[in-house]
C-alpha cells in the first residue's frame, strides 16, 4: 500500500522588534500605532492582491505590488516578509512557475503569520 506523506510547513518570520521601538521612540505611542496599524492594513490588502493576481496572470502588476509589499513590510521591521515577497518577485524574472506557486504559498504562510506576530507583539506594550 502506498503511504502518502502531507506536510504542513510552520512558517516562524523574523521581525526587528527594534524598528518598532524606533518609531515608537521618534513619533510617540500614538502615531507610531497609527503607522503601524495602517502598515498592517496595507500588507493585508496587497496580499490578498498578489493572490488575485497570481490567478489572473497579471505578472508586471504582481511585480510592482510585491516591490511595495516588501518596502512597507521592510519599514516596519518583518524582514522575512520582505525577503519572501523578493524572492517570489525572483521567480516571476526566471519564469519558473513551480518555484513561484511554492513561494507564492510561502508568501501567503509567512504574511499571515508575520501579520499575527506583530499583533501580538503590538497589543501596544511597547
Amino acid at each position: 500500500m502506498l503511504k502518502v506523506t502531507y506536510l504542513s510547513p510552520v512558517e516562524c518570520p523574523d521581525m526587528d522588534t527594534a524598528q518598532i521601538k524606533t518609531l515608537y521612540s521618534d513619533l510617540g505611542p500614538n502615531a507610531a500605532e497609527d503607522v503601524i496599524c495602517r502598515a498592517m492594513e496595507e500588507l493585508a490588502q496587497r496580499l490578498c492582491q498578489v493572490q488575485d493576481m497570481a490567478l489572473s496572470g497579471a505578472r508586471r502588476d504582481m511585480q510592482k505590488t510585491l516591490r511595495s509589499l516588501a518596502a512597507i513590510a521592510q519599514q516596519i521591521g518583518l524582514e522575512t516578509l520582505s525577503k519572501v515577497a523578493h524572492d517570489v518577485i525572483d521567480c516571476i524574472e526566471l519564469g519558473d512557475i513551480v518555484a513561484e506557486a511554492a513561494t507564492l504559498a510561502r508568501l501567503a504562510r509567512t504574511g499571515e503569520r508575520s501579520l499575527t506576530q506583530l499583533w501580538d507583539i503590538n497589543e501596544f506594550t511597547l
